[in-house]
């Protein structure tokens, strides 16, 4: 491989080329997992609408009478369902295992599929019965919606092992290319496999001992794509990339199957808040300022307090009983209090069921020594102040649970970053100081990614995507999954 390059600010290196010479690649086929994953979905879904239709002919007792609408309808619903998620674009494979994108798709066909069906029965005055229209319809994209949340589970239990992924080649510049290759590296389940990449000169040694795969040049992205058997480009920073190398990139691509992905600058930032905004034919990027005030945040507010205070109501006998156990099994409070920074800089007193001996923070210093963690936070697996009952509520969380009293006073949230402690928040930068723009909270995005197993930098990674990107949306989702990941105990010690 040649070291021609083209410069990632804009301009043309000495001697440097844009991706030149004859096309290497033929036209790839979709791989056999897709065709059978989309295979099974489509089989699915059609049984599925066999199954609606024949409910509703069963509930109006019309069978094979070829004169009744009913019929006709029914019939029509098993085609027509398949056929209009095929046309939202729901079998798509760029969509599977996306999550809210397919979800999203499943419902647009969803509510034409309910439109049509009551604009055809109202305008041809046919009777297709309302068990069709406000029943069985609804009932179908809910079932599909199930079914693909089952799916989109088992694909991503499937990515995670090495298996049903993508072989992508990452192109750009040196720290760019590492920062993408260890973050899909880490999130194996997104089903991006990086089998190869290609930098600039200078960083061909760099990114070789540091990303563990074959490393070329700029041109011979196609070269060692077609040598490594790749089906997916992904290009850092456009920002970082020139463009008339992009464009030459895109150009060189067509005709071959091969996915091209740009991954933004803005990395933390979610789908939600990017857009495309054409301004006289020029495409460009719009980023949606975060929100940190207005009707979202009162509306958070509100339920973050009644559900504290209903789930109090309804855990009070718990909550004596691990009042009473951690009182009878060592000396010293039920509670234990410390003082933590919350909204803007505020400190407030965090309440927790003491798990540890009372006099847990003057033998401190004595541990310092085994101390795992990467950052600013004490890390230890087999700490020996834990006591045995404390163990036992932090593996199961539960001597979290006073933290909804500090919800009902309104110093936390239900979701949110970690609640930091003065000490560490004195040695913020500018960066890790954005975590303070919203209230802390009882559970997190680092509450259902690994808890203490993540290290310092990737903490405050979860703390700031959660930041920029806050709706009430992810607040659901993100307690949906915290049962799941303390039932899992991961993390937890």
């Amino acid at each position: 491989m040649n070291d021609r390059t083209v410069a990632l600010d804009g301009t043309a290196a000495a001697g440097a080329a844009a991706p030149t010479g004859p096309r290497p690649l033929t036209r790839r086929s979709a791989p056999r997992w897709i065709r059978s994953y989309s295979a099974a979905l489509v089989a699915f879904e059609t049984v599925s609408a066999a199954v609606a239709a024949g409910a509703v002919l069963l509930a109006r007792g019309t069978y094979l009478d070829v004169s009744t609408p009913l019929l006709w309808g029914a019939l029509g619903l098993v085609v027509a369902w398949p056929a209009l998620l095929g046309a939202t674009g729901a079998y798509s494979e760029r969509v599977y295992g996306t999550g809210s994108d397919e979800y999203r798709r499943v419902g647009r066909a969803g509510f034409l599929l309910l439109a049509f069906a009551s604009f055809l029965s109202y305008a041809a005055q046919l009777d297709l019965s309302r068990i069709l229209v406000v029943v069985a319809i609804p009932a179908l994209t809910l079932v599909t919606l199930l079914g693909r949340y089952a799916a989109r589970i088992q694909l991503r239990r499937l990515r995670s092992a090495g298996r049903c992924t993508k072989r992508v080649v990452v192109v750009g510049r040196g720290g760019a290319v590492l920062e993408l290759v260890e973050r899909l590296q880490r999130e194996r389940y997104a089903g991006l496999d990086v089998v190869a990449a290609c930098v600039t000169p200078a960083d061909r040694v760099r990114v070789t001992q540091g990303a563990g795969v074959p490393v070329g040049g700029l041109d011979d992205v196609l070269s060692l794509a077609a040598e490594v058997d790749a089906d997916t480009i992904a290009v850092t920073s456009a920002s970082e990339t020139a463009a008339q190398y992009l464009r030459q990139l895109s150009w060189q691509l067509e005709g071959t199957g091969i996915e091209l992905l740009v991954a933004p600058g803005l990395i933390e930032v979610a789908g939600p808040r990017l857009h495309i905004r054409p301004f006289e034919g020029l495409p460009l990027l719009s980023v949606e300022q975060p929100c940190f005030e207005g009707w979202r945040r009162v509306i958070k507010g509100g339920f973050d307090r009644a559900v504290a205070a209903v789930v109090l109501v309804l855990l009070a006998p718990v909550l004596a009983g691990i009042a009473i156990a951690v009182k009878l099994t060592s000396p010293g409070p039920v509670l234990y209090r410390q003082e933590r920074i919350g909204l803007n800089g505020s400190s407030f007193t965090m309440l927790k069921f003491r798990s540890m001996i009372a006099d847990a923070d003057r033998r401190l210093e004595d541990l310092r020594g085994d101390n795992i963690s990467d950052g600013l936070l004490f890390k230890m697996r087999s700490d020996p102040r834990v006591t045995p009952v404390g163990r036992l509520l932090r593996r199961l969380s539960l001597d979290e649970l006073p933290q909804l009293f500090n919800v009902v006073r309104g110093t936390m949230s239900l979701v949110g970053p970690r609640p930091p402690l003065p000490g560490e928040v004195a040695r913020y930068d500018n960066q890790v100081s954005r975590r303070l723009l919203v209230k802390p909270g009882l559970t997190g995005l680092w509450q259902i990614s690994g808890r203490s197993d993540l290290s310092w930098e990737e903490s405050v990674r979860l703390d700031l995507r959660y930041v920029e990107n806050w709706s009430l949306a992810l607040d659901m989702l993100i307690l949906w999954k915290t049962g799941r990941a303390v039932l899992s105990r991961s993390g937890a010690y």
